[in-house]
């Protein structure tokens, strides 16, 4: 009896802790790193340190005076020198530490050794980053950070600046339209790719822009945020209708910057550099981004009215991604699939798209359309996206590039709501006003009469 009694009063503890434990890791992963995981692994990078380095083929030979020093103290071989370690910088992800590499190693020899050095300290990643020429650092990323998306609390909002997703390495991604003025984001059905347009019009409205939407899908996925929207444009006919007068819009911007800078009327815009961030701020003129949803809805046609019609849209949106940014316009195309079989001129404007986030597709051809030209090894990453995984996308840019990342939920009551709280930012710009949605008058609700009549309490 005295045995079971001290078995349950060991047992039960040790059994309740790793029950929890086991729960918080399968439930809670920043949890349960934060309490088991970061002490463990921080126990074995300390103690391992050495041993891995070497067998990850990341040491050197000492120097001479290092080998003379450890023979004339402890009469030893001196053992081979693995990159100096710098503090060891916890996380709520994970961990960073700073490596100043020996002399003749470089950081593709560290990133290299990434799988090895995961498994070796236990962690979910190893991602490897250079600081400075000699220097590079280690992010260990401690669980899945994909499985259930949390941004990172501390993120500076800044103009035309927006965190719309989540790193694999811990990160957020920002969409940065200074940085990358044009993008295009494909993805099959229900593979996210309207939650990220969501966040981005949600994360802009804001901000002093004036946004304008184009959706040929009768303005499902844009017309909810109609308050905030300066224009939009539900079928190909009211598109040739708005795209000439943004094309004229960002022609009197080139003007403006002419008579600012005293260049002369006949130069042509091809050739202006400068842009309308040199302005003064009295006469700087908002930024303007376009949302282009299923794009491919412009380049179908029917008739030859319809194929004339579709060449001057694809040739205005040619300009506006060679000429805008200068003039503050900015594109943002999304659509399911974008290639050569659209049509003319489908190349040579996906070319002018810097940016691409590709989500879940249907087919490889998809993917190549997205990634094949500036980042060939992205395709598989992006072929290998799981239907059950919505949100999961690669994103990608012309450098070459790229990364997994992944939107978290937002809600499309969210978004709206955050778009009729911002309608009072939208910019008076008198060409767009003719393109103004509707926006629907929201009726106080009126509560039901109660089913019993209260009756008065009487003395």
């Amino acid at each position: 009896m005295t045995d079971l009694a001290t078995l349950l009063e060991v047992g039960g503890p040790v059994a309740a802790l790793g029950g929890g434990a086991a729960y918080a890791r399968a439930r809670h992963p920043g949890v349960y790193w934060s309490t088991v995981g970061l002490p463990v692994s921080t126990v074995r990078l300390l103690s391992s340190y050495g041993s891995v380095m070497e067998a990850c083929g990341l040491t050197v030979a000492p120097s001479r005076l290092r080998v003379l020093a450890v023979k004339a103290t402890t009469r030893r071989e001196a053992r081979p020198v693995p990159p100096r370690r710098g503090i060891i910088r916890p996380t709520t992800t994970g961990l960073r530490v700073r490596l100043r590499l020996a002399p003749g190693q470089e950081p593709a020899d560290v990133a290299a050794s990434a799988e090895r050095l995961r498994h070796a300290w236990g962690v979910h990643a190893v991602y490897v980053t250079m600081v400075k020429p000699g220097v590079v650092e280690l992010r260990l990323v401690g669980f899945d950070v994909l499985r259930r998306v949390r941004m990172p609390r501390k993120l500076r909002p800044d103009l035309l600046r927006v965190p719309v997703a989540l790193r694999e390495d811990a990160t957020p991604f920002v969409r940065d339209y200074r940085t990358v003025p044009h993008q295009l984001t494909l993805g099959a059905t229900l593979s996210g790719k309207s939650m990220y347009l969501r966040h981005l019009v949600a994360g802009l409205a804001p901000q002093p822009v004036a946004l304008v939407g184009i959706d040929c899908k009768r303005g499902v996925e844009l017309a909810p945020f109609a308050p905030r929207l300066s224009a939009l444009a539900t079928d190909p006919e009211q598109a040739a209708e708005l795209l000439p007068v943004l094309i004229k819009e960002m022609e009197d911007r080139y003007d403006l910057i002419r008579a600012r800078q005293g260049i002369a009327p006949s130069t042509p815009d091809e050739e202006i550099t400068s842009d309308i961030c040199g302005l003064p701020e009295h006469e700087r003129p908002v930024s303007v981004v376009l949302f282009v949803d299923e794009v491919a809805e412009l380049f179908l046609v029917a008739t030859k009215k319809d194929e004339e019609r579709r060449d001057e849209m694809v040739t205005q949106l040619i300009r506006l991604a060679q000429l805008g940014r200068a003039a503050g316009i900015y594109l943002e195309v999304c659509g399911q699939r974008f290639g050569a079989e659209l049509g003319k001129g489908a190349t040579m404007l996906r070319a002018q798209l810097t940016g691409r986030v590709c989500h879940r597709v249907n087919d490889e051809a998809s993917a190549k359309m997205a990634l094949g030209d500036i980042a060939p090894e992205a395709v598989s990453a992006a072929c290998a996206i799981a239907p059950e995984r919505p949100g999961l996308a690669v994103a990608a840019d012309t450098s070459g590039g790229w990364s997994r990342i992944r939107t978290p939920y937002l809600s499309l009551g969210d978004a709206a709501e955050t778009c009729r709280e911002s309608a009072h930012l939208v910019p008076d710009l008198p060409a767009l006003k003719l393109f103004r949605p509707d926006v629907p008058v929201r009726l106080p609700v009126e509560m039901p009469d109660p089913v019993v009549c209260p009756r008065p309490v009487t003395d």
